[in-house]
């Protein structure tokens, strides 16, 4: 990123303002206040890499210091948080509520929270039936415009206008719609529907849904690899399997093979590597994306249920619900480090730019 003389540069929630010095009898100090050996501008420090981790029992996010691996001080959602999502500015994270019976005011919808202070915001209502199973997953634009928002049942995903924090016309996809990813071009969201067996796409320009995507049973997660290429279906409990997807032509290939009840996927920013958190086997398990061969799997706390990798690709963090943490894994030797306690049940996570 560049930074232009005097111009404001956003780095997550922060910001750094360069402020210009003009001295008219002088035209060589154009160079900057440094060359006529003024003081320089004070600049703010730049706002942590945060992870922000859903602790469904606890109807909380807890935010995390990447550089410090440090818990923060919990974040009051609406009823049983099932997923987040964060725009490409970092400025907002939106949290999934799912199914809180009768309280309808929190649950049943998305909590949008403000970064730069960690404050939740007024909730927004999303697309639910009479049983009120509302969001399951959430995914945002590239370019931050647009948040989808799937939802268990009624089988719809809602899209988010976030300048406006409105809901738009819910999309109807499959049954039980548990994941949602979208394409770097944001040209195309896929949604995962795990009692259809298959992952519906959406174009985002019109908000259609495409032809189905069949793939082996049970899907529950995805991931899109960084070149928008290859999108990767994890589920089944035994055996379990992670099957790619060709976007160009919306195919799906070959499966790999892996094994203890996949439950969420991850792919390093560099694209080499997926990360699958495995429920069953309380691991982790690396797949090489040139060959779609697995590796050897990496043990990190019971019920491991959600992974997100941090921007420069180095840490990947594994939440693991049945042991109320969450796993730090060293990427470049595949080796778990110490765990962060959090709050109750941890079931998702997402990672500021």
């Amino acid at each position: 990123m560049k930074l232009a003389a005097c111009a404001l540069l956003r780095i997550t929630a922060g910001a750094v303002t360069c402020t210009a010095i003009f001295v008219p009898a002088v035209p060589a100090l154009a160079a900057g206040a440094a060359a006529a050996g003024l003081p320089a501008a004070s600049a703010k420090p730049a706002r942590p890499v945060t992870a922000y981790v859903a602790d469904s029992d606890g109807s909380t996010v807890v935010p995390i210091n990447t550089a410090t691996n440090k818990a923060g001080r919990p974040i009051k959602t609406g009823l049983n948080p099932d997923a987040i999502a964060i725009t490409p500015n970092g400025k907002t994270a939106y949290v999934a509520n799912g199914s809180g019976g009768g309280d309808q005011l929190t649950a049943d919808s998305v909590t949008p929270i403000r970064t730069a202070t960690n404050t939740a915001l007024k909730p927004i209502r999303t697309a639910i039936d009479t049983a009120g199973s509302g969001p399951d997953a959430i995914a945002i634009t590239p370019d931050g415009k647009t948040a989808y928002v799937a939802s268990y049942t009624p089988d719809k995903v809602t899209p988010i206008r976030t300048a406006t924090n409105t809901a738009l016309k819910p999309v109807s996809v499959g049954a039980n719609a548990v994941a949602i990813a979208i394409t770097p071009n944001g040209k195309t969201a896929y949604v995962v529907n795990s009692a259809s067996d298959n992952v519906t796409p959406i174009r985002t320009a019109t908000n259609t849904a495409l032809k189905p995507v069949k793939v082996h049973g049970d899907p529950f997660a995805i991931a899109i690899t960084p070149d928008g290429k290859t999108a990767y279906v994890v589920g089944g409990d035994e055996p379990s399997w992670v099957t790619p997807i060709r976007t160009a032509t919306n195919t799906a290939l070959k499966p790999i093979k892996v094994s203890g009840g996949p439950f969420a996927i991850a792919i390093t920013p560099d694209g080499k590597t997926a990360y699958v958190a495995s429920n069953f086997t309380d691991t982790v398990i690396p797949i090489r994306v040139a060959t779609n061969t697995a590796l050897k799997p990496i043990k990190v706390g019971a019920g491991p249920v959600d992974i997100a990798i941090t921007p420069n690709g180095k840490i990947a963090y594994v939440a693991n619900a049945d042991s109320n943490t969450v796993t730090p894994i060293r990427v470049a030797t595949n080796t778990a480090l110490k765990p962060i306690k959090t709050g109750r049940g941890p079931d998702d996570i997402a990672i500021t730019p």
